[in-house]
């Protein structure tokens, strides 16, 4: 049990990994839709093909988009009003224009012009009335067709010009007093008819929308249909019309129909085994080319959260209206992980992702055309992503690749820019804005997963940090060293296009150690007295190897990112204190001194940028014992300290070449050139 327990612990990582693995797989394949994929591809306008196609079951033929709206328009176009009426208000008007009509005009008016008034007003009201009169005016078409309801019953048709509005008053009464000569009491009469009429016809809503609906629910969405195994389209014949909509509807009918509950288990497990292999592929890239990220459980788990992130956001934007599918930013994938990574890493698990969304967008090729196109222009165009503007104009780059490849793609599927949607530009805009987020991104991301940008390393060169200015009042020939040192190493790394930001934050604080016992190292001691006549070797050398390890302490109290760290851990590999073991091989000359009391603990530089340091370190170091330099002296004195780190095998965990490696001598020989102003001399 003990011995299990104890390979258990040994390969906690591996198991780890494992169980991430699985996990993921299994989200990514919950989130997918559970249908099955039409085997064919199709494209309107081109021709067939694939072998000449049967339908393999009965199935009808779905109507078109525009079919379908037409179809609406069309009820909404013909579509009836609903009114409701109250029959007692034409009776409480009719009794109440009787008794106040006597009161409302003067008894000086004759007796027969008195009758034709009242005649004239009985015609008004009944007019009014005929239809009724509106509580409201409504915007509404003045031949649509309309129904008055007594209660639930229909009681009287027409149209909507038949009803009379509020404003319709005055048309009726002027020619009503017209039509008998009384338009000299229109005045009188329209202000005894406004206080008299009252409206009794309303707009009942719900009822017409009631209507409207179970018409549209009647609508059919199929046109005839195709029996089993009649011939749809032969090879090589051209996809349009009845053709291309018969195949939409098979396709249609084979995603929603086929896969039922009995081989449902099966598309699952296509899926899942689908899913898996290209995470798989993802964790062999790791391991093969990134063995130092496959190795670090928090990067691992952090590459595959992004993935799953992006197959999560991409999934609801399906799921809400996939029209909106180009908005998201899928670009920031590759950003993110070029920010905390590099460019190979980012592009390979953005191509594996996008080739995962594959499976959940529509018109999936175009989409993988256009997101890995997208990809590769993020990774190529996007460098020193702490310069603000370098993102901006990456992103304006990004948007405009987007809309060439869609206009492009839109023009093959349609053959014309008739019927081109300007509007979708909008969302590759909003895509575009969308990535600028990335910036915030990142800080959020450094903070949960304990990762570092270009963005924190540029925080960190700032020579005004807290930890630096301690270095420079304990240490300052050490501080000055560091700022040689990085001035070295930033464009040795320039040369060899290596991080050279992350070069320079590294040389800055590789020594930190050294504010422990700064009288030690010859750079701080500024009085003559050298505290090492009082030590043996041994004891020298344990002070002087010894700052690594309090380098490394002071780094993490100040809680400065790993990568950062490397650099103290690695900058003197595990090369011997050349001097002291000399020295205590002389004092003891009968002796078998071991090289390992006097060696750095190491490890050896395993990236470029800690090998970097490794050789502007020892040369900036040993540049101060040079005497009276000279380019021939500066030049082998280069070659001899460089070409001796090869020797003792130093460089064999980086992956840096010896182009490489000659590159950056040509840098150092010109920049301590530089140092020591050397001139040509001229003749007296």
């Amino acid at each position: 049990m003990k011995d299990v327990i104890n390979k258990l612990y040994k390969n906690h990582a591996l198991i780890y990994k494992v169980l991430l693995f699985i996990s993921t797989t299994f989200l990514i394949v919950y989130l997918f839709p559970k249908s099955g994929k039409f085997k064919y591809s199709f494209e309107k306008g081109k021709p067939w093909q694939s072998e000449s196609l049967q339908a393999p079951f009965d199935f009808a033929i779905k109507k078109t988009d525009a079919e379908i709206a037409l179809e609406k328009k069309r009820i909404l176009d013909h579509s009836i009003l609903y009114f409701d009426i109250d029959n007692t208000v034409y009776n409480k008007v009719t009794e109440s224009f009787s008794k106040q009509f006597k009161y409302s005009f003067p008894d000086t008016i004759p007796t027969n012009i008195s009758k034709s008034l009242f005649d004239a007003g009985k015609r008004v009201v009944s007019e009014l009335y005929s239809y009724g009169v509106l509580s409201e005016n409504y915007n509404f078409d003045l031949d649509k067709s309309i129904v008055i309801l007594d209660g639930r019953e229909k009681k009287q048709e027409g149209f909507y010009s038949n009803l009379i509005k509020q404003n319709d008053l005055d048309r009726v009464i002027e020619y009503q007093l017209a039509k008998s000569n009384l338009s000299s009491f229109k005045a009188q009469f329209l202000a005894f008819c406004f206080d008299l009429i009252e409206p009794n016809i309303t707009y009942n809503k719900s009822f017409t929308d009631k209507a409207i609906n179970d018409e549209l629910s009647r609508i059919s969405y199929t046109r005839g249909s195709i029996a089993k195994e009649t011939l749809i389209i032969s090879k090589g014949e051209v996809i349009e019309g009845d053709k291309y909509q018969i195949l939409k509807s098979l396709q249609l009918e084979y995603e929603s129909q086929v896969w039922n509950e009995s081989n449902y288990n099966w598309v699952l497990f296509a899926y899942t085994l689908l899913v898996a292999l290209a995470l798989l592929m993802l964790l062999l890239f790791l391991r093969k080319y990134r063995i130092t990220v496959f190795e670090n459980n928090t990067k691992v788990t952090f590459i595959f959260f992004n993935i799953l992130l992006m197959v999560f956001i991409t999934t609801l934007v399906v799921k809400y209206d996939s029209k909106y599918i180009y908005i998201v930013p899928i670009c920031i994938l590759p950003l993110v992980f070029k920010a905390f990574f590099d460019a190979r890493l980012g592009l390979f698990a953005h191509v594996l992702t996008v080739l995962l969304l594959g499976f959940i967008v529509p018109n999936s090729y175009e989409y993988l055309f256009l997101q890995i196109i997208a990809g590769i222009v993020t990774i190529l165009t996007v460098s020193e992503l702490y310069k603000r503007a370098n993102l901006f104009i990456s992103v304006g780059q990004i948007t405009l690749i987007y809309i060439i490849a869609y206009f492009a793609f839109f023009v093959i599927h349609e053959g014309s820019v008739e019927s081109l949607k300007w509007e979708t530009f909008i969302w590759f805009i909003l895509c575009g804005l969308a990535t600028l987020f990335v910036q915030p991104l990142i800080y959020a991301y450094e903070k949960l997963f304990g990762l570092v940008s270009d963005v924190s390393l540029l925080e960190l060169s700032d020579t005004n940090s807290k930890l630096l200015k301690e270095l420079s009042n304990k240490a300052p020939g050490t501080f000055h060293h560091s700022l040689n040192v990085a001035n070295l190493a930033e464009a040795s790394a320039n040369e060899i296009r290596a991080n050279a930001m992350l070069a320079r934050v590294g040389a800055l604080y590789h020594d930190i150690g050294k504010m422990k016992n700064p009288t030690y190292f010859t750079e701080n001691q500024s009085t003559g007295i050298n505290p090492h006549d009082e030590l043996s070797s041994k004891e020298s050398a344990r002070i002087i190897t010894d700052h690594v390890i309090d380098g490394i302490e002071i780094a993490r109290k100040n809680n400065l990112p790993d990568r950062v760290i490397d650099f103290i851990r690695t900058h003197h590999g595990t090369s011997v204190v050349y001097y002291f073991y000399m020295q205590e091989k002389k004092d003891y000359p009968d002796l078998d001194i071991d090289k390992l009391d006097f060696s750095y603990p190491g490890p050896k530089p395993f990236s470029k940028e800690t090998a970097i340091l490794m050789m502007c370190d020892s040369i900036e170091a040993a540049s101060k014992s040079l005497k009276e330099p000279t380019s021939t002296k500066i030049e082998a004195f280069v070659e001899k300290i460089i070409n001796k780190q090869i020797e003792e095998g130093q460089f064999l965990n980086a992956n840096i070449t010896f182009k490489e490696i000659q590159s950056i001598k040509k840098v150092l020989k010109h920049k301590l050139a530089n140092i020591y102003h050397l001139r040509i001399e001229y003749p007296e």
